[in-house]
C-alpha cells in the first residue's frame, strides 16, 4: 500500500539508530564532502548511526579516499567494496545487509539530496500509522530534460505493468524498517533494483508511505543513469519480473537474494 504525502517538511524525528548507506561509483569529487555532512547533520537524527559508503568498482580515487574517512572515523564509517563494478541495484544491496541498526536509510552518491532531509522520513516513520518505509518523492527534479523524460515514461510503465503507484520511484532517499525487508527478495542488480524492491514490498502488504524532499544540481561528477547500457539493462529486469509474475506470482515474488540477512 503506497500513499503520497505533503510535500512540506515536517520537524525531524530522532530515532534511537540509525544505518545510513550511499552507493558510490567514481565519486571521489563528491565522497568526502558527503561523509563530511553525514557526519555533521545525522547526530541530530539518532542517538547511534552509522555511515555506510559502497564502492561499487570505481575506478578513480574513492576506494582510497573511502578507506581513509573509515579510518579516521572508526566507530562511524565504513565501506564496503565491490572490485568490479556490479551496477546500482548491486550496490544498494550490500549497503542494506551490511546495515546493523533497525533503521536503514540511503541516499546517492552524487550529493543530490541532503543528509538532514532524512529527518523529514523519520518524522513520517513516527506518525501513528507506523509505516514500514518511507520513500522520497523530489518536489523538482533538478536533472536535465532527457533524465525527466526517462523518469515520466518509467513511472507511467510501473503503474500501468506493476500497479506501483509510487510518485517517484527511483528517488534516491529512502528509510525502511529493517523488519519489513525481512523475507523480500530482489534479483535486479541494476538501476531497476529500487522499482523490483517496491513491487515486492508492496505484494508483501508493506505499508510504503511517501514525503517530499528537495532535489539538488550535481555539481561534481558525470552521472550514469542515462547510459544505454544502464537502461537496457533496466528495461531487460522489467520485462523479466513482469513475464515471471503472469507466469507464476508466487514464483517471481520469492526469485532473487534477500535483501537483509
Amino acid at each position: 500500500m503506497t500513499h503520497a504525502e505533503s510535500a512540506l517538511p515536517a520537524a525531524p524525528a530522532r530515532v534511537a539508530a540509525l544505518s545510513y548507506f550511499f552507493p558510490a561509483h567514481n565519486e571521489e569529487a563528491n565522497l568526502e564532502g558527503l561523509v563530511q555532512e553525514a557526519l555533521a547533520a545525522l547526530p541530530a537524527l539518532a542517538d547511534r548511526f552509522e555511515i555506510i559508503a559502497v564502492d561499487d568498482g570505481s575506478r578513480d580515487r574513492t576506494p582510497q579516499i573511502a578507506d581513509r574517512l573509515a579510518a579516521d572515523n572508526p566507530d562511524l564509517v565504513r565501506v564496503v567494496h565491490h572490485p568490479i563494478n556490479l551496477g546500482y541495484g548491486a550496490a544498494l544491496r550490500s549497503g542494506f545487509r551490511a546495515a546493523r541498526y533497525e533503521l536503514v536509510a540511503f541516499t546517492d552518491g552524487d550529493r543530490q539530496f541532503r543528509v538532514a532531509d532524512l529527518g523529514r522520513l523519520t518524522a513520517r516513520l513516527a506518525s501513528a500509522d507506523a509505516p514500514d518505509a518511507v520513500v522520497g518523492f523530489r518536489i523538482r527534479r533538478a536533472d536535465p530534460v532527457i533524465r525527466r523524460l526517462y523518469a515520466r515514461v518509467y513511472k507511467l510503465a510501473n503503474r500501468t505493468l506493476f500497479g506501483l503507484r509510487v510518485r517517484d520511484v527511483d528517488c534516491a532517499c529512502k528509510l525502511f524498517r529493517r523488519e519489513a525487508l525481512a523475507g523480500l527478495r530482489v534479483e535486479s542488480g541494476g538501476a531497476f533494483f529500487s522499482a523490483e524492491l517496491l513491487i515486492k514490498a508492496r505484494a508483501a502488504g508493506r505499508n510504503v508511505v511517501e514525503v517530499g524532499v528537495d532535489h539538488y544540481p550535481r555539481t561534481a561528477g558525470s552521472p550514469t543513469g542515462a547510459k544505454p547500457s544502464v537502461v537496457w539493462r533496466a528495461v531487460r529486469d522489467f520485462w523479466g519480473l513482469r513475464l515471471r509474475l503472469w507466469a507464476s506470482r508466487e514464483r517471481a515474488l520469492g526469485r532473487g537474494s534477500t535483501i537483509v540477512g
